[in-house]
């Protein structure tokens, strides 16, 4: 099945202000899929920005043309099928948009871990609870402020071994699939803030080891995993390309590698849709999770 790209542009913002003019080049790449991203109209401009919510997630709406889009991001374990955006304009009463998700079938994967990587004692489940209250508030975060477009670079050099949204066995039992990708390079490789962004939490991690979390705006959040040395702080803002830590080992791991994850909306979405279309093609092409259908660019879906 080949899946139409419908350009999203999503900007959740909280003032209509916030909301971003951007060309169609700046959005990411459309997929309506689980893990994948959907873009739908829901207004013309130059009227203002309408409010955005998806699965009780803040949206973000960028205008296109002469018409407002949200770009939205689509849990991995959402159904396929009809959903909807409950859109508020001023002092109107709210209305739902329609919107489709077709399916997809990721890629498996089996990984053979220590004992204590797939099933852990209660001891460091207490500590897991722990870290993912503090990834999960992280994840939620929605601040006013957004870049100007969507694209990201790849924040670090390497071979990318392990591709997004992969189902995954662990010592033969089924677990969560793969939220990221993986970039395999050496210890101390750098890795670089792919935008602009604030550094919204750091810490070490059962199953992530050292980690840093940075905010883009408007929900978009990026989050790098198992690094060697964490080098910014929490609070501090990093322009694109600046070093933030290195690759490492730390957490579950089978060698040194950089986890990449992408969080649109609270939604684990597929990082290679943010890349400019010569590193999509040439790098993340490699990887089991994307080949099958190709989602091809098209202009944004009209507002009627």
């Amino acid at each position: 099945m080949r899946y139409l790209h419908i350009l999203v542009l999503v900007a959740p913002g909280f003032a209509l202000a916030a909301a971003a003019r951007a060309a169609q080049s700046d959005l990411p790449l459309a997929a309506p899929m689980p893990g994948g991203i959907a873009v739908v109209c829901v207004g013309r401009a130059p009227a203002p920005a309408p409010q955005v919510v998806f699965d009780g997630q803040r949206v973000r709406v960028a205008r296109v043309g002469d018409a407002w889009h949200a770009v939205v991001g689509l849990p991995l374990a959402l159904k396929p099928g009809a959903h909807q955006l409950s859109v508020l304009e001023g002092e109107k009463s709210a209305r739902t948009i329609r919107f489709d998700v077709k399916s997809h079938d990721y890629e498996v994967q089996h990984l053979t871990l220590a004992a204590r990587q797939v099933d852990p004692g209660p001891a460091d489940r207490l500590r897991i609870a722990r870290d993912q209250e503090s990834i999960v508030r992280a994840f939620s975060t929605f601040s006013d402020s957004a870049l100007d477009d969507f694209s990201l670079d790849l924040p670090s050099p390497g071979r990318p071994s392990g591709g997004f949204g992969l189902r995954r066995f662990l010592n033969n039992e089924p677990r969560q699939p793969h939220s990221g990708v993986d970039i395999a390079a050496p210890p101390g490789t750098p890795i670089t803030a792919p935008a602009a962004g604030t550094v919204l939490e750091t810490g070490d991690y059962f199953f992530y080891g050292l980690t840093v979390l940075l905010d883009h705006g408007q929900g978009l959040i990026t989050m790098y995993n198992h690094l060697s040395s964490i080098d910014v702080a929490k609070g501090a803002r990093v322009a694109r390309g600046e070093r933030i830590g290195a690759v490492g080992s730390t957490g579950r791991v089978t060698g040194p590698h950089l986890h990449w994850s992408v969080s649109l909306n609270n939604a684990r979405v597929d990082p290679a849709l943010f890349l400019p279309r010569e590193v999509r093609d040439q790098v993340m092409s490699s990887l089991p999770a994307a080949r099958g259908d190709a989602a091809a660019e098209s202009p944004p879906p009209r507002c009627d």
